[in-house]
């Protein structure tokens, strides 16, 4: 399975943060945004990852990810020239799939919980088909909805509905197999002009190949790109590494428990960071596993 991080567009709601920088390359807390939704893939054993954005912003990408080798990943770049919908992501990593299965995450989305592993390495294993998730939001008809069958399975699916059939939004997290581009392809632009994603999950569920989980109690997701929204994150961030003490999106440390790089990997990158919090956590995590050797 590969991934895919859409990192496009202007920031509006953002502005006059970005103006002069991506939306997702803004701090969120201790680390860039872009470190959360990416952290995400790892966790779900994806090391494929294809990074989407602006002509203009897409050189961050690669001063600040480089090509994954650190990471024992590969991140490859797209250029978004127009933003016209989510479901546009397949039409530019047509190439990059090559009719493999993939996840795409939104790259100012925000997930965290004890069970998001798990979560995740469930969706990713459930093919052929699409897997989205319905997350129980007070506010609904901000978001495309989901609506469930007393058996779970998918009755509707809905665009920032009026009136909502349920109180279950879709985040910006999605697993679809290798026939989504086709699908991607086969869709008519909204009104508004975009390739809507709910589009896409509307044709899984029209042939029967559309699984949504439900994300409960325990589990966080926050859309960040707001002021309000970033705020909200970055103070869960704080709150959570600061009484638990260990850090939420830290993909080094992801990367070496997932086993895609080694300890001594693991350790070097501590190194070069030394000078911060976030360095000395990654050498502390080192330093206690040799206490255990």
């Amino acid at each position: 399975m590969k991934g895919i991080v859409l990192a496009g567009g202007r920031g509006t709601r953002l502005y006059p943060m970005t103006l002069a920088a991506s939306k997702q390359i803004l701090p969120l807390y201790d680390k860039p945004m872009v470190y959360y939704p990416l952290s995400v893939l790892l966790l779900a054993g994806i090391r494929d990852i294809l990074i989407i954005s602006t002509p203009e912003d897409l050189p961050s990408y690669r001063r600040l990810l480089g090509d994954g080798q650190r990471l024992g990943v590969r991140f490859s770049y797209c250029v978004q020239e127009r933003p016209a919908g989510l479901a546009q992501a397949f039409l530019l990593a047509k190439s990059f799939l090559d009719s493999s299965p993939v996840c795409l995450i939104l790259g100012d989305n925000f997930f965290y919980g004890a069970n998001l592993s798990l979560m995740l390495g469930q969706a990713a294993e459930q093919n052929p088909g699409a897997t989205i998730f319905g997350y129980p939001v007070k506010d609904p008809g901000e978001f495309g909805v989901v609506e469930f069958a007393p058996d779970g399975t998918v009755l509707s699916l809905e665009e920032k509905p009026a009136r909502p059939r349920s109180n279950f939004a879709v985040p910006g997290l999605y697993f679809y197999d290798g026939d989504v581009v086709s699908i991607a392809e086969g869709i008519e632009p909204s009104p508004r002009g975009e390739l809507e994603i709910t589009a896409v999950n509307e044709r899984y569920r029209r042939l029967g190949r559309l699984r949504a989980e439900r994300m409960g109690r325990g589990m966080a997701w926050l859309d960040t790109g707001t002021p309000q929204g970033m705020l909200s994150a970055a103070q869960y961030v704080e709150a959570m590494q600061s009484r638990q003490g260990m850090y939420i999106a830290c993909l080094e440390e992801i990367a070496w428990r997932r086993g895609f790089i080694t300890l001594d990997q693991l350790r070097q990158l501590g190194r070069e960071l030394e000078m911060t919090d976030y360095g000395q956590y990654i050498l502390a995590l080192a330093e206690e596993t040799d206490e255990h050797r």
